[in-house]
């Protein structure tokens, strides 16, 4: 019997994003509670949903 099915995953996580303003990459929480700007810029890269972050910016990596 595995134990793959007993842990759950979480349904969260981390992304890596680059600023269509700079070229910037950040990484950013997917369920951030609010707005997310570029460090370099200040360009918006995601705005807060109600459970998730609607994107701005391109997706260059998602972390498990």
């Amino acid at each position: 019997m595995s134990n793959d099915n007993l842990i759950p995953q979480p349904k969260t996580k981390f992304i890596r994003v680059k600023c269509s303003g700079c070229g910037n990459e950040q990484t950013i929480f997917n369920a951030a509670s609010s707005d997310v700007k570029c460090n370099a810029c200040n360009q918006l890269l995601a705005k807060s949903k109600a459970s998730r972050v609607e994107l701005k910016a391109k997706v260059v990596k998602e972390m498990e």
